[in-house]
C-alpha cells in the first residue's frame, strides 16, 4: 500500500511539473510564432543559422539528447535506463529556434519528452523499481496533455503509441492522474486549449457513406505516406557526407528560401494558420496540405527540433477543407475529420484520434470519427512517425 501511495504521488508531482513546463514552453512558443509572422522576411534568411547552433548546442551538451522520442521508448521498453535531464532544456530551446526561424515543425515532440524525462527522473530519485514503463507512459501522457489539454487523448496515445496494436492498461490509472492534472495545471497558468464547435451532425445515407469511405482512406494513405516519407528522408540524409552541423547549415539554408518563396512563410512553424484557416472560412489552397508535408519533412528529416503532430493536424484539416469541397460534404466536419485521422494514420494510433476529435471538436460527430479513424488506420500501410515503435504480431504472440 505504501508502494503504491508513494507511486500514486510521483504520478501527480510528474503531473503538475510537466503542466507547469509545458503551458511556460507553449506561452512563449505562441509569442514567438506571433512575432515571426510580424518579420518573417528578417528572420527566415537565418533558418540554416539557428540549425547549426542546434546541433552544435546538442553535440557539446548531451549527444545522448538527439535520440529524442527514439530514447523515450527505449527506456519505457528497458532497452536503456536513464533520459538525461538536460534533454528537457535542449529541446525546448531547440524547438524555439527553430520557430524563430521559420522550420516547419510541431511541437508534441517536446511535451511528450519533457514528461517522460520528468517522469523517468523522479522515478530514479524515488527508487521505484519494476515500473519504468509505467512511469515514462504516465510523463508522457503528463506532457501531450500539458500542452493540448485533452487528458483522455494524451492517456490513450501514451498507452497505445509505444506498441502498435496493444493497449498499456495497467498504465492508466497513474498516467490518467498525471494527465488530468498537468491540463489543469497548463490551463491555470494561462495556457489556452483549442477546441471548435462543429455545426450539425452528419446525414448518414448510402451516397454519404461512400463519400465518408473514401476521404477516410485518403487520410489513412496521406498519413502513412507522411511517416513513410519521414522515415526514409532521414535514412537519406544521414547518408549525405558532410558533419551534421554544416549539412543542416546548408540544407536549411536551402530551405528558408523555399519558405519565402512560396507565399512569404505560409508553410513556416507549426501550422496553426492553415488549421485556422480551414475552420474560420478563410482560403485554403488545394495544394497547402501538399506543402505542408513536404517541408515539415524536410525540416524535421534535417535535424531541426519540435514534432509532427501539429503540422499532421494542419495537413488534415487543409485536406479535409479540399476533399470536401469535392465530394459536397460540410466543410469544417471534414477539416475536423482529417484533422484527427491524418494524426492516427501517421502515428499508427487509433484510439487516440478518435479521443481527440471529441475532446476538440465535441460529441455529437463521434460516429463519423469513429468511422473515419477505423478506416484511416487500417490503411495507413502500417506506418509510424517513430522510429522505435513495435508492432504486436498476434499470430506469432511476439512485439517486431
Amino acid at each position: 500500500m505504501k508502494e503504491k501511495s508513494i507511486f500514486l504521488l510521483v504520478a501527480a508531482m510528474i503531473g503538475i511539473i510537466a503542466g507547469a513546463l509545458c503551458a511556460f514552453f507553449g506561452r512563449v512558443l505562441l509569442a514567438i510564432t506571433a512575432f515571426r509572422s510580424s518579420h518573417v522576411i528578417w528572420l527566415l534568411p537565418f533558418l540554416g543559422v539557428a540549425g547549426a547552433l542546434t546541433i552544435f548546442a546538442y553535440q557539446k551538451i548531451s549527444k545522448e539528447s538527439l535520440k529524442g522520442m527514439g530514447l523515450v521508448m527505449k527506456v519505457g521498453f528497458g532497452e536503456e535506463e536513464k533520459i538525461p535531464i538536460l534533454l528537457i532544456p535542449l529541446i525546448i530551446f531547440g524547438t524555439w529556434l527553430s520557430h524563430l526561424f521559420g522550420g516547419s515543425a510541431g511541437r508534441e515532440g517536446v511535451a511528450v519528452q519533457l514528461g517522460a524525462t520528468i517522469a523517468n527522473n523522479l522515478g530514479r530519485a524515488w527508487k521505484i523499481k519494476g515500473k519504468q514503463r509505467i512511469l515514462v507512459l504516465t510523463g508522457m501522457a503528463a506532457g501531450f496533455a500539458g500542452l493540448f489539454q485533452t487528458p483522455l487523448t494524451a492517456v490513450f496515445f501514451a498507452m497505445e503509441v509505444m506498441v502498435a496494436g496493444v493497449v498499456c492498461y495497467d498504465a492508466l490509472f497513474p498516467a490518467m492522474i498525471a494527465a488530468w492534472i498537468a491540463s489543469t495545471t497548463s490551463h491555470l497558468l494561462g495556457l489556452e486549449k483549442f477546441s471548435v464547435v462543429i455545426p450539425g451532425e452528419m446525414v448518414w445515407n448510402v451516397g454519404t457513406i461512400v463519400k465518408v469511405v473514401i476521404i477516410a482512406i485518403v487520410f489513412g494513405v496521406v498519413g502513412g505516406g507522411f511517416a513513410f516519407l519521414l522515415k526514409n528522408a532521414k535514412k537519406k540524409v544521414e547518408q549525405i557526407t558532410i558533419a551534421p552541423i554544416k549539412r543542416i547549415f546548408l540544407i536549411g539554408s536551402l530551405l528558408a528560401v523555399l519558405f519565402l518563396v512560396l507565399h512569404m512563410g505560409r508553410y513556416s512553424g507549426l501550422g496553426t494558420n492553415l488549421i485556422a484557416a480551414s475552420f474560420d472560412g478563410k482560403p485554403i489552397y488545394w495544394y497547402d496540405w501538399a506543402l505542408k508535408v513536404l517541408l515539415t519533412v524536410a525540416t524535421l528529416a534535417v535535424g531541426y527540433q519540435g514534432g509532427e503532430v501539429t503540422p499532421l493536424f494542419s495537413i488534415g484539416a487543409s485536406l479535409g477543407i479540399v476533399l470536401a469541397t469535392i465530394f459536397g460534404l460540410p466543410l469544417t466536419l471534414v477539416a475536423a475529420l482529417g484533422y484527427a485521422a491524418v494524426f492516427g494514420a501517421a502515428t499508427n494510433t487509433i484510439l487516440a484520434p478518435i479521443l481527440i476529435g471529441v475532446e476538440v471538436f465535441g460529441g455529437s460527430n463521434m460516429i463519423a470519427f469513429v468511422v473515419v479513424c477505423t478506416i484511416a488506420y487500417i490503411c495507413n500501410g502500417r506506418q509510424t512517425i517513430y522510429g522505435a515503435q513495435k508492432s504486436y504480431q498476434f499470430e506469432e504472440n511476439k512485439m517486431i
